[in-house]
């Protein structure tokens, strides 16, 4: 098919020509001596977009299911019990890794479209007197239903209950596109990937880990080798890796955190929830709803849109690839079918999302929604876009305003 392929699932996301122009080089010994110029340029980096000055980040080759199984392994023994909330695909995922580890997993099951309950959680960590969680599992930006959890909600709800339980989140669809304050919001294991935010091809698993987690090595029992942090740390600190290490994506990340902090992350959150704004601006023209329940759940990454009864979201999806070359977020596990998902997440703006708003107009009348009036959705997507040329903060990000921090992010 002529023309390009619009890509608009919630990860891989598009990887722009400065990244893409970045990572064509040759190959290189990522044993020379002039090889830890390039790592030791993005461990400060990485910290600066976990927003975290006391923990230590990580490269793997790898993925953010990689990340789950580091962060575990690190800080926990065969039968340790932690406590997971679940509210999606990627929040039963996570807490599959964990059960297959070997830990005992206590579960909190909420409605998929809901986010993560701080309260119950505060109420399990309260009824917990002799301390055997070790841990709390939460998945910030749960994609597969578009809801966003607030954790500064649930770090707050751990302090309450005055719990040493490590927190553990899941920030693969929401470091570097949606607020994430490492530090300031307590988190003791940020887990993500390269594919999503950080606009790269995946195969990179990223992590930041607090000084608290860090001390957790010293007592846990998990078997690790790949993932070991520990032989990170040594190789680390002198530039290089304990084995061979991705070393074209390394070069895209250094790129694509020029990218970040050039753009300044306030600014990029602020752009994530304007270009969101649009997408929902253009679902309510649809006369559709979103799989997040409330407003407050609403994610700035990925838009969960959910078919009338008897429509079939995977059918709106294949009309959208074989007939528009537009790719489509599908529903995944009890959302298989009745969804269809649009992620506006990465390197992206207003136009190329008008392009997956037509292709996703025209696919749900392809498959008989006729009840979409043709144009409505980019219509209302434009005009929203249209009141103001200039992305406004959104709530969480003003408040760092206010908080005397830089809006933009310098190297």
């Amino acid at each position: 098919m002529p023309g390009r392929n619009f890509l608009f699932v919630p990860g891989p996301t598009n990887v722009p020509d400065r990244v893409l122009n970045a990572m064509h080089r040759a190959m290189e010994d990522h044993r020379s001596p002039v090889f830890p110029k390039l790592p030791l340029s993005i461990f400060p980096d990485l910290k600066k977009v976990f927003r975290t000055t006391e923990g230590q980040p990580f490269v793997f080759a790898a993925t953010g299911t990689g990340m789950w199984e580091a962060a575990l392994v690190n800080t926990c023994s065969p039968g340790d019990k932690v406590l997971a909330t679940r509210y999606g695909q990627f929040s039963h995922l996570f807490i599959d890794c964990a059960q297959r580890l070997g830990l005992q997993v206590d579960i909190i099951d909420l409605p998929w479209g809901e986010g993560a309950s701080p309260e119950k959680i505060e109420e399990k960590l309260r009824a917990d007197t002799k301390h055997e969680y070790k841990g709390v599992l939460v998945v910030h930006n749960e994609t597969a239903t578009g809801v966003t959890s607030n954790i500064a909600a649930v770090r707050k709800a751990i302090d309450n209950a005055n719990h040493p339980a490590l927190l553990y989140v899941d920030g693969v669809s929401s470091v570097g596109s949606l607020e994430f304050r490492m530090d300031e919001w307590g988190v003791d294991l940020a887990i993500t990937g390269s594919q999503k935010g950080f606009m790269l091809p995946a195969g990179l698993g990223l992590i930041g880990v607090s000084q608290k987690a860090l001390a957790r090595r010293e007592s846990a029992k998990l078997p690790r080798v790949f993932f070991d942090f520990g032989d990170q740390i040594k190789a680390n600190a002198t530039g290089y890796f304990p084995y061979t290490p991705a070393l074209t994506l390394l070069y895209g990340l250094r790129e694509s955190l020029d990218m970040l902090l050039e753009e300044g992350l306030d600014n990029v959150y602020a752009r994530h929830h304007r270009l969101a704004e649009g997408v929902r601006a253009a679902i309510k023209a649809w006369g559709l709803s979103l799989c997040a329940k409330e407003p407050k759940w609403n994610s700035d990454t990925v838009s969960a849109i959910m078919t009338p009864a008897g429509v079939d979201g995977a059918q709106v999806i294949a009309t959208a690839f074989k007939k528009y070359n537009l790719a489509l977020g599908a529903g995944l596990g009890q959302m298989a079918g009745k969804l269809f998902r649009i992620g506006h997440l990465g390197d992206l703006n207003e136009l190329m999302l008008l392009g997956a708003i037509a292709g996703a107009e025209m696919s749900m009348r392809d498959v008989g929604m006729t009840q979409i009036v043709p144009g409505s959705g980019v219509g209302a997507a434009s005009e929203y876009w249209r009141g103001g040329s200039t992305a406004q903060p959104a709530p969480a990000a003003k408040s760092a305003e206010k908080r005397g921090e830089p809006a933009v992010a310098a190297r």
